[in-house]
């Protein structure tokens, strides 16, 4: 059995003035992890109205790999750089799924959400794709036919829209308020 992939997930809040400085930063360390064996990708969540806290997800193929990249030397240079930009770092590592809905504390919300989470995420795009695509590959054999699709949605799926569904949906993953209180307060707010 393979071991499974580790998250580290890092919370930073911005320095005062220094926002622009640092979403260059993020991109500077984002592409840097990329260089490294066994990166799976990362994710910037930006902090919700009003806060300055962001949210910085790298995922690697093992432990292994992700103390390689942690213990790096261009690593702590680039963290060396980050000095003055960002206040209040705490890190956290998680592994299997649980690491996409932790927070830097490490608490995760129930698998019933997490699941209601990524089906609102994955259902939307799915079928955008089954009608754009689904006639071109309407022919193939059932493999070939989930192998594409399944090369196409998961990229798609894990840089973009399960971020913004955990974005989207995080006061209500989190137990903060519950969705249709907070449906209710945007359709409030636009009809106003």
């Amino acid at each position: 059995m393979s071991p499974a992939p580790v998250t580290l997930m890092v919370a930073r809040r911005v320095a005062r003035g220094r926002y622009r400085d640092f979403t260059a930063w993020l991109e500077e360390g984002r592409d840097l992890a990329s260089d490294f064996s066994g990166y799976l990708g990362s994710g910037v969540l930006a902090p919700p109205p009003g806060d300055d806290e962001y949210q910085l997800i790298f995922r690697f193929r093992d432990a292994d790999t992700l103390s390689a990249w942690e213990h790096s030397a261009s690593r702590r240079a680039w963290l060396a750089r980050g000095e003055g930009l960002f206040v209040a770092p705490h890190e956290h590592r998680a592994t299997g799924l649980d690491g996409w809905f932790q927070d830097a504390t490490g608490q995760a919300p129930p698998r019933w959400k997490q699941a209601i989470a990524i089906w609102l995420a994955f259902f939307p795009v799915s079928l955008l794709f089954q009608a754009l695509f689904g006639g071109l590959l309407a022919g193939l054999p059932l493999l070939p036919k989930v192998l594409v699709s399944t090369l196409a949605l998961t990229p798609v799926m894990v840089f973009l829209f399960i971020p913004l569904s955990m974005r989207l949906l995080g006061p209500w993953l989190r137990g903060e308020v519950s969705i249709l209180a907070r449906l209710g307060r945007r359709m409030h707010q636009r009809g106003a």
